[in-house]
């Protein structure tokens, strides 16, 4: 991958300590689990050993892409209540076209939670609501036609 990430110290932290999780604890833990499952005889046939070499290729994977997200991770620092329009961190409230107001706050990826109303920057909203000021129209396209999301507020 390349290009700056961007994301909050927050998800920066959570990113690192998923990482430093999966070397220290996770990683020695599965290759305990093949060097047991390997002394049980015949390789083949040995689903313990599969499962372990399995788990072992999922974790290596997931290292190698948490190293390069924080390798080109920028922290975003600024105020979004400051910023002259929408932007990376900042939390919406919008009014959609039936009246009903949401609230959406601009994350990256690896923070995303549509639970909490968190949704990535990158997103169709996401990438809709950037830039835009308090009162301005965003159109997002969706399958069922376009959604249009009146600004009402963000800080």
């Amino acid at each position: 991958m390349n290009g700056n990430a961007p994301m909050t110290q927050s998800t920066y932290n959570d990113l690192c300590a998923e990482r430093d999780n999966l070397k220290k604890v996770e990683r020695p833990a599965v290759i305990e689990s093949i060097a047991v499952a390997r002394d049980n005889g015949d390789l083949k046939e040995n689903a313990d050993y599969h499962a372990a070499r399995e788990k072992q290729g999922h974790i290596e994977d997931r290292i190698r892409y948490l190293e390069d997200k924080i390798a080109r991770a920028e922290i975003i620092t600024v105020d979004p209540s400051t910023a002259e329009h929408i932007i990376f961190g900042a939390t919406v409230t919008v009014k959609n076209q039936r009246g009903k107001e949401q609230v959406y706050q601009l994350v990256s990826t690896d923070a995303v939670d549509p639970m909490a109303g968190k949704i990535s920057s990158t997103s169709p909203i996401g990438k809709a609501l950037i830039g835009k000021k308090r009162g301005d129209i965003a159109e997002v396209e969706t399958p069922r036609g376009i959604n249009k999301l009146e600004i009402m507020d963000y800080k």
